[in-house]
C-alpha cells in the first residue's frame, strides 16, 4: 500500500507561510552595496576626530610635542566615548576608547612627571649653577648624582683633608662648598682652593691610569669648610652608565686642574681672578697635575727644584704653562687662544672648517 507522509517542516511552512517572504530577494554574500547612506554622525564625533588629527599633526621639533600628542588623543578618545554612549549606544566603542584613554592618560602623567621642577638643596645650588647648568645638565640629573652616593662633610679650621705620601688617593672626589683650602708640597704654599672647585681633580685624573697612589701634597682646611664628597668606586660606575654625565666630569675636571697650574704660575691668584680666567683656559685640560708634582718631587731634593718651579725660569718651560700677564718668549711664537665659552663645549663641529690640502 502507498502512502506518503507528511514532513513536519513542510507542515510548520504551510502554516507560517506569509506572502512578504515571496518579496525578499536574496543579495549575493560577495557584494556589498550602499545605495542608501546613513545619516551623518553627531557634532561630537567629528570634535574628537579634529582632536586626533591636530596631535598627529604637532611637529616633533616641539618640546612639549609628546605632551601635546598625548593630551590631544585623550581628549579624542573622551569624546568618543561619550558619543558612543549618549548617541550611539555602542558598547564595543566605548570600552575600547575607555582603554585607549587610560592609556593615553598614564603616558601623559609620567611625562608630567618628569617635566616637575626639581628642587635643589640650598647649599647645592651654587654648585650647579656654577658648574653644571651651563653644560646643560638637567636637574633631575644633576639631583640623581648627588643624592645617592654622596655626602657633605665638615672641616674645621686647621685640620688636614690630605697628608703627602700618606692619604690614598682612591678613596673620594670632592667639591668645595664654603671656605678656603691651602695646598703645600714640603712645607712651601702651592695654591688655594676656593668654592665649587674641585679638591682632588689632578688626583682623580691619576687614578685613572694608576692605583693604589698617595697624595704628593698636603692639604689644609685654611677655614671652616664644607666640601661635597663622592665615593670614587661609586662615582665611576655611575659615570659609565650615564655617558653624557661622563663627559661633563671630564671636560670639569680638566678644567679644574688648568685653574690649578694658573695658581701655580701666579700664586696670588685669588677667587675673583680665577673667575674671570674661567672662559679663557681652553688648552692644558689633558695636562696632569701628578707628572708637574712627580718632576718637582724627582729635582727637589734641596728643594731647588721647587724654587726654580716657582720662579718660572726657561729650564723648566716643559712644566712652565705661561701667566697671562707674562710675556711670550721672543724664539716662540705664542698659541693664540681663543674664548671658551661652556654653552659651546659640545657643539658639533662643522665639516666646513676642515680643509683638505693635497699634495702635489
Amino acid at each position: 500500500m502507498n502512502y506518503t507522509e507528511s514532513s513536519p517542516l513542510a507542515g510548520s511552512t504551510a502554516i507560517g507561510f506569509t506572502p512578504e517572504l515571496a518579496s525578499i530577494v536574496p543579495v549575493p554574500s560577495n557584494e556589498t552595496t550602499c545605495e542608501n547612506w546613513r545619516e551623518i554622525h553627531h557634532l561630537v564625533f567629528h570634535v574628537a576626530n579634529v582632536f586626533f588629527a591636530v596631535g598627529l599633526i604637532i611637529p616633533t621639533t616641539l618640546q612639549l610635542h609628546m605632551i601635546l600628542l598625548r593630551g590631544m588623543l585623550a581628549i579624542g578618545c573622551s569624546l568618543y566615548i561619550v558619543w558612543a554612549t549618549l548617541y550611539r549606544c555602542a558598547l564595543d566603542v566605548m570600552v575600547w576608547n575607555a582603554v585607549f584613554l587610560s592609556v593615553n592618560t598614564l603616558h601623559l602623567s609620567y611625562l608630567l612627571y618628569k617635566k616637575r621642577p626639581v628642587k635643589i638643596e640650598k647649599e647645592l645650588n651654587g654648585i650647579y649653577r656654577r658648574l653644571f647648568e651651563p653644560l646643560r645638565v638637567p636637574p633631575d640629573l644633576f639631583r640623581r648624582l648627588t643624592g645617592q652616593f654622596c655626602m657633605i662633610q665638615t672641616l674645621k679650621k686647621g685640620q688636614t683633608y690630605a697628608i703627602e705620601d700618606k692619604t690614598s688617593v682612591d678613596d673620594r672626589l670632592s667639591i668645595l662648598l664654603k671656605g678656603k683650602m691651602k695646598v703645600s708640597y714640603r712645607g712651601h704654599f702651592l695654591h688655594n682652593i676656593y668654592p665649587c672647585a674641585f679638591i682632588d681633580s689632578p688626583e682623580f685624573r691619576s687614578t685613572q691610569m694608576h692605583k693604589g697612589e698617595k697624595f704628593q701634597v698636603t692639604i689644609v682646611a685654611d677655614d671652616n669648610c664644607r666640601f661635597l664628597c663622592w665615593s670614587r668606586e661609586r662615582l665611576t660606575y655611575f659615570l659609565e652608565s650615564e655617558p653624557f654625565l661622563y663627559e661633563i666630569f671630564r671636560y670639569l675636571i680638566g678644567k679644574d686642574i688648568t685653574n690649578k697650574l694658573y695658581s701655580l704660575n701666579d700664586p696670588t691668584l685669588n677667587d675673583k681672578k680665577a673667575k674671570k680666567l674661567e672662559h679663557q683656559l681652553s688648552l692644558c685640560t689633558q695636562i696632569s697635575m701628578l707628572e708637574m708634582r712627580n718632576s718637582i718631587a724627582s729635582s727637589s731634593d734641596s728643594e731647588d727644584g721647587l724654587h726654580q718651579f716657582l720662579r718660572g725660569p726657561s729650564s723648566v718651560s716643559s712644566l712652565h704653562v705661561p701667566s697671562p700677564h707674562q710675556r711670550a718668549s721672543a724664539k716662540m711664537k705664542p698659541i693664540e687662544e681663543g674664548v671658551e665659552d661652556d654653552d659651546e663645549v659640545f657643539e658639533p663641529v662643522s665639516p666646513k672648517t676642515f680643509k683638505v690640502h693635497e699634495l702635489p
